[in-house]
């Protein structure tokens, strides 16, 4: 099968294994998120092994081989994005929703880009891939339903200092969320406006969202306005904008006054 099409299938069926986990496993809290990253990693890596036996694999919860930077093609993976969410509860006593499973493949082609990615929502039972298919605004990632103002998504834990100014910089509210799939697919999911986030990530974290992001139409860059890049022998990459094209200019605005993250601040 083509790439978009694998990225999507993994995603998903990876996806549906966490949720059998969550059910069946007995487990809670960081014994399952530790489980379930295990599990979905091992499956994720024996199918890429399997289907696409000559390409590189980034996964977050790998040893990471440096001999992708030298490989054409690199599959970027996060197993589970949201550990934390994947393993807790919402008020209600039922598993957390904002969650999800990254799969993008980078290519050396044209200098280095995104060439495939899905984002597996599975907790909603929907993967998100790169094409082109419009998707219609949808709830239910936020706890809430939106009104009428702009929604500026951001991290429940590492929420950026400069959240407000965005939010009134275009007329809007901060809402905190989890994984940063989850935030972005609330973005594509019509859910929200614009996601910022300048608390530390690495590629595995934003690959995959941005590929489903950029093929929708939206803006993503760094919160500098610069181009996220990957495949990197440092796979830092600690600032996110993905917003609406018509808000960015209004956002960038604001977070690219801000001091750019690097491997220093770490």
């Amino acid at each position: 099968m083509d790439d978009r099409s694998l990225a999507g299938e993994l995603a998903t069926a990876a996806g549906k294994l966490l949720l059998e986990i969550r059910a069946n496993s007995g487990l809670t809290g960081r014994a399952l998120g530790d489980e379930g990253d295990r599990r979905s990693n091992d499956f994720l890596l024996a199918r890429l092994a399997t289907d696409r036996p000559d390409d590189a694999v980034l996964s977050e919860e790998s040893t990471d081989d440096k001999a992708r930077l030298i490989s054409p093609r690199v599959w970027i993976v996060d197993p589970v994005d949201g550990t934390r969410e994947y393993g807790a509860v919402d008020e209600s006593g039922e598993g957390r929703k904002d969650w999800a499973v990254h799969v993008a493949l980078w290519s050396s082609t044209g200098g280095g880009t995104l060439i495939a990615g899905a984002v597996a929502l599975p907790a909603l039972g929907i993967t998100y891939v790169d094409d082109e298919t419009p998707v219609a605004p949808t709830e239910g990632l936020a706890e809430v339903p939106r009104g009428d103002a702009p929604r500026v998504v951001v991290s429940g834990s590492r929420p950026p200092a400069f959240s407000q100014a965005v939010a009134d910089a275009i007329g809007g509210e901060v809402v905190q969320m989890g994984s940063a799939g989850a935030k972005a697919m609330a973005v594509v999911r019509g859910e929200a406006d614009a996601y910022v986030h300048a608390g530390g990530q690495y590629e595995w974290d934003s690959a995959a969202p941005v590929a489903v992001a950029q093929a929708k139409g939206l803006w993503c860059s760094r919160i500098d306005g610069s181009p996220l890049v990957y495949n990197q022998d440092d796979t830092y990459l600690p600032d996110l904008v993905i917003c609406l094209p018509e808000l960015r200019d209004a956002i960038i605005e604001v977070t690219s006054s801000e001091p750019t993250p690097t491997s220093e601040s770490r």
